[in-house]
């Protein structure tokens, strides 16, 4: 079932609407038009109790002021490109420097204070909302003009899938993500580090002090970034390690073990009080585990909360970062006439 209530209003008038998605568990989902960001996740523990597990706001004006990208589409590239710039077909390509010397999810025209067109679908026991977006040639620096389709679908085994197609009439960089932050006991219950993540990756990107990738592919098995046996995200947080002190905790990309291009599990997170477990399915190659270091209490969340440093983390698939200036890493290009096509699910279990 899909309701669809205001939310509120930009400050030129135009309305911003919520879509509400649930199935016969009682799950639901809520999404918004505004950025088509993903509002809310209410999912239920081991004894039946639902809370809302997705970090978030509940005003128009918040999400306009969200520094921590929360619930939110970004692109044209997600994550951050190396000085601001990039060559492709011979011709370079400058960007927003807003993250220091570099560019950080495409700069600060963010698709997050756009209105997307919206339709909804319901069929074979799903919901759907199906969000369109025309990205114009330039915009935020990219070449060619992209159309570009998020449909976000909640399914009756609790699962919320998200299915990216994006086609352009020039080659261009194409890398979206979702940078929702989870936190399983509930989007308002404090620090999220005593729970458990499992990341299917030996490897990692290593990155330098601003967060770019120096090319090096470095085996984590051992180290405080080994996630192949699950355990609670604090345990090794702090740890004497070069990338926890670059990123002030986890904010890097793991390389997946799994076939790039097939849809497959890569991630799990479980919070033991609760029992909520989440299982993380991605056809790309690499996911951003990110701890929310930065998040700042400047902006009430839902129900008033203030969201602190590691109150929820993200895991936002993608091509590595800097993949553009990095031509040994899987490509984010995508070619005039092709169609970018990728499924990310976030499957909601107990245990």
């Amino acid at each position: 079932m899909i309701e669809k209530k205001k939310f509120g209003e930009l400050a030129d008038g135009r309305e911003v609407f919520r879509y509400i998605l649930s199935n016969r568990s009682g799950v639901r989902a809520s999404v918004l038009d505004l950025g088509a960001v993903w509002n809310s996740m209410e999912v239920p523990d081991r004894d039946g109790k639902m809370a809302d597990v997705i970090l978030g706001y509940d005003s128009v004006e918040a999400y306009m002021k969200n520094g921590g990208h929360l619930g939110e589409i970004v692109g044209r590239n997600a994550n951050r490109i190396g000085k601001a710039q990039f060559t492709l077909g011979g011709k370079t390509f400058i960007l927003e420097k807003n993250d220091g010397e570099n560019n950080l999810h495409s700069g600060t025209s963010y698709y997050r204070d756009r209105i997307w067109k919206a339709e909804t679908k319901e069929e074979n026991g799903k919901s759907s909302v199906i969000f369109s977006l025309e990205s114009p040639d330039g915009d935020q620096g990219y070449p060619g003009a992209a159309s570009l389709c998020v449909t976000y679908t909640l399914t009756e085994d609790n699962g919320f899938e998200i299915h990216y197609e994006v086609v352009c009439d020039q080659d261009t960089v194409m890398n979206p993500t979702n940078h929702a932050y989870f936190n399983l006991a509930g989007h308002g219950s404090g620090s999220a580090m005593a729970q458990q993540v499992w990341i299917d990756a030996d490897c990692m990107t290593a990155a330098d002090a601003e967060s770019i990738p120096t090319g090096e592919i470095r085996n984590i098995l051992g180290t405080p970034m080994d996630f192949t046996q699950m355990k609670p995200i604090g345990r090794d947080i702090d740890m004497d390690y070069d990338q926890l002190k670059f990123g002030s905790g986890y904010d890097h990309n793991w390389v997946l073990k799994h076939e790039a291009g097939k849809l497959s599990l890569f991630a799990k997170a479980w919070d033991e009080k609760s029992g909520r477990l989440m299982e993380m399915y991605t056809d790309l190659p690499g996911v951003q585990f990110y701890t929310g270091n930065f998040l700042k209490s400047e902006i009430p969340g839902k129900d008033g909360v203030l969201y602190n440093p590691r109150e929820g983390y993200c895991f936002e698939t993608q091509f590595y970062p800097d993949a553009i200036n990095k031509p040994e890493f899987p490509s984010p290009i995508l070619r005039k006439g092709e169609k970018f096509d990728s499924t990310t699910v976030y499957r909601f279990l107990v245990k």
